[in-house]
């Protein structure tokens, strides 16, 4: 089953704690502290797999966690670092936020990843907490929670050819005539109703690969009809062959054919409007009027666009048109607008704090840091506690806060925890 869209929500592992703890030696009475970080939390990874061609897995399962960090031990023993997540996932494919709609990564090469949900750090064992004024720290931090999100991932086919042309005009026929590929034909309209990919082997080793993509009608830039599910698959072909049905059996008119799907693809993106084409003039076994293949060819002439008779049922024609093709792609230069770049997510900046009034009244504090703060505090343990103190004063919480109009008694809340205020 050919699935090209799918869903699934990745959640990164916890960094491991900190150890707190204190050396004990034979005569040293008064060993310091010795407590190991916690490990690294593994991270979500998706990678491009050329064995991989459809993302139906993802039908079945949607939810990926990786395994969190490893505590910290005694004797300044650092916790085991959590081994990644993979995940692979067919080559060409597109992977954006759900929430923010931004794209986090485009994996159009074989082994290309991208980390999609980082792994939290480990927390500091008690060693590093150790000073001139406090030589026994009780305390160690918590791990760092993990990242998650949902991501909305689509799959665009690799391809060097795709055969462009509405409905029925005869690409599914090609397809099977020049591979091994066996898409489904038939005489109705949207036979093909998912790409079809198929390798085509030429004399001395040569061979491309040809996909057959749905037909297109008109409003497909619209979304019209499989619409996007079609233009999305066209993006990354190199060369299209128009496939037009010229035997005129269906009162087809291939000039406005061609036209209205050039509109279509025009409409969608300039990049698929400048994509090179070259015409296969389709049914030419089924041509009872010469003069609609004449004026076909000299519309096309005008527009130096080359043209190729075909029957795709006997394969008259086919030979000339694949050795064309080949050639074309032999020549084929990638325009700078046509390189894929390696995409850079970047997380959508948010203010280091931000005060805002929930539904019960709480003034509710949200920002990375203080987040990260109260997530890897301990507090149960006394001396962490007065450094959350320390640190919440340094960040000038408080004023922040009486700007908001806190008064003395007022609930505080950070994610899950909640304090009451007292100046």
């Amino acid at each position: 089953m050919f699935i090209d869209r799918a869903r699934i929500f990745v959640q990164s592992g916890r960094g491991g704690d900190g150890m707190s703890s204190f050396r004990h030696e034979k005569y040293v009475p008064k060993g310091g502290p010795d407590g190991g970080d916690g490990g690294q939390g593994g991270s979500v990874i998706l990678v491009a797999d050329p064995n991989v061609n459809t993302l139906v897995d993802f039908r079945y399962r949607r939810l990926f966690k990786a395994k969190i960090g490893g505590k910290g031990q005694g004797n300044n023993k650092y916790g085991r670092d959590a081994e990644d997540l993979l995940i692979t996932v067919p080559v060409g494919t597109v992977i954006r936020e759900e929430e923010s709609n931004q794209v986090m990564a485009d994996l159009s090469r074989p082994g290309q990843q991208a980390i999609v949900a980082k792994g939290g750090r480990g927390g500091r064992g008690n060693w590093h907490f150790r000073s001139s004024s406090n030589r026994i720290p009780t305390f160690a931090e918590k791990g760092e929670p993990g990242e998650e999100r949902w991501l909305r991932m689509e799959l665009k086919v690799l391809a060097d050819v795709g055969l462009l042309g509405y409905p029925s005009v005869g690409k599914s026929s090609i397809l099977r005539k020049v591979s091994a590929a066996e898409p489904e034909v038939a005489a109705y309209h949207f036979t093909t109703l998912n790409p079809i990919l198929g390798v085509v082997d030429l004399p001395d080793m040569r061979s491309f690969v040809m996909a057959d993509i749905p037909g297109l009608i008109d409003g497909a830039a619209e979304g019209v009809g499989l619409g996007h599910d079609f233009l999305r698959h066209v993006e990354r072909t190199k060369i299209l062959i128009h496939v037009l049905d010229v035997s005129g059996m269906e009162g087809r008119d291939p000039i406005e054919d061609f036209e209205k799907i050039n509109a279509e693809l025009a409409k969608y993106s300039d990049k698929l409007a400048k994509k090179l084409q070259v015409v296969a003039a389709n049914k030419i076994d089924l041509l009872t009027d010469s003069a609609n293949m004449e004026r076909l060819q000299a519309y096309m002439d005008e527009r130096d666009i080359e043209v190729f008779p075909i029957c795709a049922l006997s394969g008259e024609g086919m030979d000339v048109l694949l050795e064309r093709v080949w050639e074309l792609l032999e020549s084929y230069v990638e325009t700078p607008e046509e390189t894929t770049e390696e995409v850079v997510y970047k997380a959508e900046d948010r203010p280091d704090f931000e005060v805002k009034r929930g539904e019960d009244g709480a003034f509710v504090i949200t920002g990375p840091r203080i987040e990260n703060l109260v997530a890897m505090t301990n507090f149960n343990d006394d001396q962490s506690l007065r450094r959350f103190q320390k640190i919440w004063r340094y960040m000038e919480l408080d004023k922040l806060l009486l700007e908001k109009g806190i008064q003395e008694g007022n609930t505080v809340r950070i994610c899950t925890m909640e304090f009451e205020y007292h100046q």
